[in-house]
């Protein structure tokens, strides 16, 4: 187990968090650049010293503000990979994966760094140089590097930020498995909502340096409970509406979106009733004629506003009474010809939407 709180500031930035994390638990740390996630793990670990705070790694109390004890970062049985994975240039990858084993005899380093090296795929690799190896296998060996010294605690920072698409969908799989055979609680920085659903088992989203919300991570990625959560964490069509009927039998309610309306599932609110719609912009079809035949309920006639590269695709704007954004793959970008001013159809099934709790600063 490790848990414990922290309170500081840094410049102008104040942090104050808490966590609790247990032996094979993985707790994602979320939230958008600058929420200060880098900042606490540095904490946790002793690079930096906070105003007050109480910080234990398994059944050892590693920082007290009240009584003033202070372990150093290299005695806390810690292992942290940084984004950008800090190897030594001037060592081979066995060399850097051994490198935190010297005082263990020479016989144990060696099994141990083999072990590693097998464990990771990197045997062959053993005498390179991180110049000579890619991104991917440069993470493998900071991984291993981390977790050699068999630590009570692990800290993984944005661990998949320097790869390409493809490398990080192969390298999380590997790092899901790797990940369950570890007895060890390990917190994940990201903010990358594949990363955090893939691997993580509970998620604690940070917004300027505070804990904002906590939960399963499918139930706060996926629908979020509130305007500003749906904000944190990426949903990419938010609407501010009200109630004008509702279906029992079809399970559904009609909402006015700004004159647009939109069928949504049956919530209990009263007609007239004012709520705020999440939709993400994965579950928006886009169409170049009126679909026939579908079950979707909302089909929206529009004009492609912008189209912007985004990871793992392409972000499609339409305006079409409501702006509403799309995430298409380039492939359908090309098949369609999708460009600005393109006359384009919203397709949105009504299930496909979510109602938040709105609060001060709802749209």
């Amino acid at each position: 187990m490790s848990r414990g709180w922290i309170r500081t500031r840094v410049g102008d930035f104040h942090l104050d968090v808490a966590w609790s994390v247990a032996p094979g638990e993985v707790l994602v740390v979320y939230g958008p650049s600058g929420a200060g996630k880098t900042l606490t793990l540095r904490a946790i670990t002793g690079l930096l010293r906070p105003q007050a705070g109480h910080v234990e790694v398994g059944d050892t109390v590693v920082h007290d503000g009240d009584s003033g004890r202070w372990v150093p970062p290299h005695r806390r049985g810690i292992g942290y990979v940084p984004q950008h994975y800090g190897l030594f240039p001037h060592l081979t990858a066995a060399q850097n994966i051994g490198y935190g084993l010297h005082r263990w005899t020479h016989e144990q380093l060696q099994s141990r760094v083999g072990v590693l090296l097998d464990s990771f795929r990197l045997t062959r690799l053993a005498d390179q140089r991180p110049h000579r190896l890619s991104g991917g296998e440069q993470q493998r060996v900071a991984l291993a590097r981390a977790v050699a010294p068999e630590p009570r605690l692990l800290l993984l920072d944005e661990p998949f930020s320097a790869l390409d698409a493809e490398i990080r969908r192969s390298l999380r799989t590997e790092l899901r498995s790797l990940l369950a055979s570890w007895d060890i609680p390990i917190i994940l920085v990201t903010h990358d909502r594949e990363e955090a659903l893939a691997l993580g088992h509970r998620l604690q989203v940070m917004d300027a340096g505070r804990v904002v919300d906590e939960g399963e991570p499918l139930q706060l990625l996926g629908q979020p409970p509130s305007a500003t959560l749906a904000r944190l964490v990426g949903v990419e069509n938010l609407y501010r509406g009200r109630v004008l009927s509702r279906s029992a039998q079809n399970g559904t309610m009609l909402c006015d979106i700004g004159g647009t309306p939109l069928e949504v599932p049956l919530a209990d609110l009263p007609e007239g009733a004012t709520v705020t719609i999440g939709v993400r912009a994965r579950d928006v079809l886009l169409a170049t004629r009126r679909p026939q035949g579908l079950s979707a309920r909302n089909l929206l006639p529009g004009r492609i506003l912008s189209l912007e590269t985004r990871r793992p695709g392409v972000e499609v704007t339409v305006e079409c009474g409501i702006t509403v954004r799309s995430q298409v793959t380039q492939e359908a970008v090309r098949d369609l010809s999708l460009r600005p001013g393109t006359r384009i159809w919203v397709v949105l099934k009504a299930s496909s939407c979510f109602l938040v709790a709105s609060d001060p600063r709802s749209p």
